[in-house]
């Protein structure tokens, strides 16, 4: 069974950096894609970011490239988002995923973790 859990949410000032995690189970099949969607009050949960299993092919949404960065570690079984440079806008509920496709489309993912709150205060 796919099982995934976020840390490293929480507080921070604009222009300010934190840096989620994703512990993916032992049974997640290391093939498949992992990322990050968010999810704002009021709004539809959107894509932020993607990696392959090889980590040689990744995705950003526009309006965090340049100030994001995904990575996963292979051998903990955990993926990364390095979020720098954050904005109010950023806050959100950041929900970690992983399917055998790129899946940038919410309805498209199989499995999802639980989601960690970040608050981005201006």
């Amino acid at each position: 069974q796919v099982q995934l859990v976020e840390s490293g949410g929480g507080l921070v000032q604009a222009g300010g950096s934190l840096r989620l995690s994703c512990l993916a189970s032992r049974r997640t099949p290391r093939t498949y894609y992992m990322g990050w969607f968010r999810q704002a009050p009021g709004k539809e949960r959107e894509f932020v970011a993607v990696i392959s299993w090889s980590g040689d092919t990744t995705s950003y949404t526009e309006s965090v490239k340049g100030r994001f960065t995904i990575s996963r570690d292979n051998a903990k079984n955990v993926v990364y988002l390095q979020m720098n440079s954050l904005k109010p806008e950023d806050t959100a509920v950041y929900y970690c995923y992983a399917d055998p496709t790129i899946a940038t489309m919410s309805y498209r993912v199989n499995f999802w973790g639980q989601g960690t709150q970040v608050t981005v205060s201006s």
